[in-house]
């Protein structure tokens, strides 16, 4: 357990922020956040709204330039790195992600291949295979001939993660994907990261508000409070009164899971 610093593992993490801050117009919105993301494994960032959650997994994909700090992917700082082999090494998907309206679901899915060969470039055999791989993957193959703003937010979440997946990125950051659906939906989601995380090897950071859902699906939990970070550790660590409080400003309490091994909170 490590909080406000690096935790340490017994393999190289995939992603490592260090000393993160990002300042708008004088407001600090990061403070210090100095955190490692394992390799091959699920690791969520929770915290209450604003706590800094969205704008660091935006520094991790290079959405956004930080203010102060380092992010280094596999070691190498990630702005050394050329903008379409960073594409081919990490996938993101921002909360808002559109609608792709008139697109074939196919068509979407294929988007995932424009790092390997360009806007100009040829959609060669191995493309139509990985595009096709990605579809099955993720069991959308009724859905593939049909227009992407027809689908249900369930359907579309899928299609999104099957372009990721015809991506062949082995790193994939993921901005409150759930945000938007139903508890059924919610969990079939998480049950697809967790599935592709487990039989591709994937590193996956995700950014989540319900604390349940983090606990049930990841390796390993970060919090953010007010920029900064307040604890981490894996789900039955984070799942304790006092962690809670601080990490929610609230008061919570856990009980045992009759189904499973983490613990549930609960507000009191």
């Amino acid at each position: 357990m490590s909080v406000g610093g690096a935790s340490v593992g017994a393999e190289a993490p995939v992603l490592r922020a260090e000393h993160i801050d990002f300042i708008v117009d004088g407001r600090r919105i990061l403070d210090d956040v100095s955190l490692d993301f394992g390799a091959g494994a699920i690791t969520s960032l929770i915290g209450h709204n604003g706590s800094g959650k969205s704008t660091l997994l935006k520094i991790l994909a290079r959405q956004i330039e930080k203010s102060r700090g380092e992010v280094r992917l596999r070691g190498e700082p990630i702005g050394a790195i050329a903008a379409r082999d960073f594409s081919r090494k990490v996938g993101y998907l921002p909360q808002d992600f559109g609608a792709g309206a008139g697109m074939l679901v196919r068509e979407l899915v294929a988007c995932g291949r424009y790092p390997w060969h360009g806007a100009l470039g040829r959609f060669s055999d191995l493309d139509r295979r990985k595009v096709d791989e990605a579809i099955a993957m993720t069991h959308i193959e009724a859905l593939a001939d049909r227009t992407v703003d027809t689908l249900s937010g369930g359907e579309r979440q899928r299609a999104w993660i099957a372009m990721l997946m015809a991506q062949d990125t082995d790193c994939l950051l993921l901005d409150e994907p759930t945000s938007a659906l139903d508890i059924a939906h919610q969990i079939e989601l998480l049950s697809l990261i967790r599935r592709l995380s487990r039989e591709r090897g994937l590193s996956v950071v995700i950014v989540l508000h319900d604390i349940n859902m983090a606990a049930r699906f990841s390796d390993h939990i970060h919090a953010l409070s007010q920029g900064r970070v307040v604890a981490s550790g894996v789900p039955a660590e984070i799942l304790d009164p006092e962690r809670l409080r601080m990490i929610y400003g609230i008061d919570m309490d856990v009980t045992p899971n009759p189904h499973g091994n983490v613990p549930i909170a609960y507000v009191r």
